[in-house]
Order: C-alpha cells, then structure tokens, then sequence
C-alpha cells in the first residue's frame, strides 16, 4: 500500500525509540511545519487548515517506537457521522491490542459505542461529548489499569485480570506493548493535535489485580464479548449520588438511565422541577429516562417537557378499583381481593388500559401483589400474557425484563420476543445496590435475545 509522508503541522508525537530508553516522562511532540517520516498514512489522509483529516476508511500508525505505560492524549472531533478508533499495544496493522471509540453519532446502529468506549470490553451507550465539537480523549495504560477520559472527565476504568474473557474474535485484546492507530471507519474525523507521555512501570500491577473483577464468573464481560448492549434503562438516585452512580458504572461495566420519579406525591411534580433536574444532568454519562407515577401523570406533565427525556416509562401498579378505592399494588394495605380471578382480570384491563398512556416503555411488568405473587405462573394463563402482549403490539410499546421483581417469567418473554416486541433491562432499586441485572442475563439467554431485541433510547441531549 502507498505511503504518503505527511506535514504534521500540529500533530504532537516525538518518537525517540522504546519508550523506556530515556526514562523520560515529558509530553513529546513535533515542531509545527515540519515533515515527518514517522507516520504511515493509509486511505484518504490530507492536511487542511492546519488539521489533520482521516476521511473514510483511512488510519495513521506509528511507525517507530513502542509503548506499555503511556498518556495518550487526542485532541479531535467527529464530522456529522464521522467514527473511528483508536488502537494502542497494537502492531503495524492495528490487530492486536485495545480500541477505543471515536463515535458521537446518535444514529449509529451500533449505538452502544460511543465514544470512550473501551471497545468489547467496556462499550458506552452515551457520549459526553457531541459531533463537530472539540473534544479531549485522553488513553491512560499504568499496569494493568486502563483509564479512558473525555475532557478530563473519567467515562472507562478497567483493570485487566490475571484471566480475562475473550471471545476467539477478540483473542488478541490483551495488554502487552505496541504502537497507536488512528482510523476513521465512516465519514470524516479530524485531529488538531496528538501527545503522548511515556510513564514509568510503578509496579503496582500487583495491586491492581486485587481489584479486578474475575471474569471467568463475571457475566457483563461476556456481554460486552458478543456486542450486546449493556444499559441497566431503570435506575433511581436512591441511597446514592449521581457521581457515585457513575464510578459504579466505570467499575462494574454497565451504563445506566437515571429515572427520576415524576408525578403527584414524587421527588418531581411540575415542569419547572423536570428542568431543573434535567439541567443538573446536563454533561453526564446516563441517558435520562422519566418515570411517570400514578395514572394522572400524562396531564401533570406537558408533553413539551416529557419529549425532553430519552424515553418515558410507567408501569400499572397504581390505579383506581371498581369499588373507587386508589390501589397500589406494592402495599398490602391498599389491595382489596375478593375474587382472585375477577381480581387477575382486574389487574390484566388496568395494564392494557396503561398503553394507551404516553409512554414508551412498560415497566415493573406483570407484576401481582403479595397475595396472589406464590401463584404468579397460575394466574399469568395464556389467555391473560396474550391480551397484554396484543395492547403493547399494537400500541408499539416495549417491555422491561425487571431485575427487581424477576418479572415477567419466561413464558411471557418468549411469548412477547415472538410477537416482535423490543426490550429492556430494568433494576428499580429500592437503594443503593444495584446488582448486576443477574435475572435479566438469564432470561436473554433462555429466549435467546439479541442485541436487535432491545430497544434503542433516542438521546435527546
């Protein structure tokens, strides 16, 4: 393949051998308006007012010197749909090692790699960052720690274990040395500047270690493994921060949509509070979900401020009986059973009836209050999982696999995958501890779920 020598008017990255040679751990840069020989330009690479240009299909690699313990630091932006990556502890071909995403478009159909992710490993579904803006990724690599940052905000924090998962594809992703690779794989990124600093081996490999999470066990990295979208769509701010939130979500790998609570007697319960709340998120790495409480929720809130969100849920575990009596389902106290099966029925109108509310996403599905739930699979017949599964067709609602409540069973789920419906993983925490989203992991490999079966949020930010 050709090589074209490149002027690198701001392409900051000196090459002076191994990095371990000097010991020195100085930012190392180019000269404006010098040659260099040191890059490999591939595809349709040029240089224009004063950046550089990767269009489709091309990459620059580095041809001399190789890396293990670096700050890698990129100053670019995406151009409409322009993606890419970068490779580090790579070879001349960007084979082996790690990539991280350059992917800020919101229309991509792999929407679960924006930019920052650590890519088969720690995939992100939003973007603190926006197209045809500037940005700063910076790539750190310290033993086995490798920490990914977007304008020094902290989006990936992975440690390698001793044994990490990996598919056969994805074999060659592992720690070691190598070179760096930029590529763009759709449309156009630019870079105005790049700058590496060797760091020094700290010995703390040890250490870090200690808190790795055991991947031969650990179900998310086999998720991450066959590029399934990991996005826990129903958490609550409940017995944690926002920024605790986040550095849960760097360390056990799963994004999260925050939900607030939104309707009469809840955290939110008029427009100005949604934007207030959504204007404290602004810049954040979750998508924002609204959780509509109660049945009267459609009128408390303009649709105006609802659109705001990503997407909308609401379950039916509130309504009004046939004897006028507000019932919530979750409290004993407020469940009033006379007949078990008028009752069921009861339940099952309440949910159809929820469809017709402004909602995209059915949550807390199917769920029975305490009474009747040791008999959840007797009272969820056929007759009643089809009556539901038919309002949400045709309403084109989405149904949430819930963590929570080990909702609906697999009867349901299959029932709802061959019907064509789309889906969710759901927590509703009630505190603090968010698990793993262990029951819906099961249930996606029971019905056999694909990364086409869940529902894409529409970002709005």
């Amino acid at each position: 393949m050709k090589k074209i020598l490149l002027p690198m008017l701001f392409l900051l990255l000196i090459v002076t051998g191994m990095e371990s040679c000097s010991g020195d751990q100085s930012p190392r840069s180019l000269f404006q308006g010098e040659n260099s020989d040191q890059w490999t330009s591939r595809g349709n690479v040029t240089l224009k007012n004063q950046l550089l240009v990767l269009n489709e299909e091309a990459s620059i690699t580095l041809k001399k010197g190789s890396y293990t313990n670096f700050e890698l630091n990129v100053m670019a932006r995406t151009v409409d749909s322009g993606k890419g990556s970068i490779a580090f502890h790579t070879d001349q071909e960007g084979v082996k090692g790690y990539q991280v995403s350059i992917n800020n478009d919101n229309e991509s159909s792999e929407w679960w790699k924006k930019t920052g992710s650590l890519l088969a490993v720690r995939n992100l579904t939003k973007s603190v960052v926006k197209t045809n803006e500037w940005f700063d990724l910076q790539i750190r690599v310290n033993g086995k720690a490798i920490t990914v940052s977007l304008n020094e905000f902290p989006v990936v924090e992975y440690i390698e274990p001793a044994q990490p998962y990996r598919t056969t594809e994805n074999a060659a992703q592992l720690l070691s040395t190598g070179t760096f690779v930029i590529r763009s794989n759709e449309g156009t990124i630019e870079i105005k500047s790049i700058s590496v600093t060797p760091l020094n081996d700290n010995g703390e490999a040890t250490k870090q270690l200690e808190k790795a999470i055991d991947e031969t066990t650990d179900p998310v990295i086999r998720l991450h493994q066959e590029n399934f979208p990991v996005l826990d769509y129903h958490v609550h701010l409940k017995g944690i921060t926002a920024e605790q939130a986040s550095a849960r979500s760097r360390q056990l790998g799963i994004n999260y949509a925050l939900a607030p609570n939104c309707g009469i007697g809840f955290p939110i319960t008029n427009d100005a509070e949604v934007l207030e709340y959504l204007e404290a998120m602004k810049g954040q790495p979750f998508i924002q979900a609204m959780q509509g409480e109660g049945r009267e929720w459609p009128s408390t809130f303009s649709k105006e401020v609802r659109d705001r969100f990503d997407y909308v849920f609401t379950d039916a575990m509130t309504f009004t009986d046939t004897k006028g009596r507000r019932t919530r389902l979750w409290i004993p106290e407020e469940v009033f059973v006379e007949d078990e099966q008028a009752y069921m029925d009861l339940i099952v109108q309440k949910i159809v009836d929820v469809m017709q509310e402004p909602m995209d996403v059915y949550v807390n599905p199917t769920f029975l209050p305490q009474v009747m739930n040791d008999r959840y699979d007797a009272f969820w017949t056929e007759a009643r999982m089809d009556k539901v599964i038919a309002a949400m067709v045709s309403t084109g609602k989405v149904l949430e696999i819930n963590n929570r409540y080990k909702i609906p069973n697999q009867a349901f789920i299959q029932k709802a995958k061959d019907a064509g419906l789309k889906f969710t993983f759901g927590t509703n925490n009630a505190d603090g501890d968010f698990g793993k989203l262990e029951y819906c992991i099961k249930m996606k490999e029971l019905c056999g779920l694909t990364a086409a079966d869940m529902y894409e949020p529409i970002i709005k930010e």
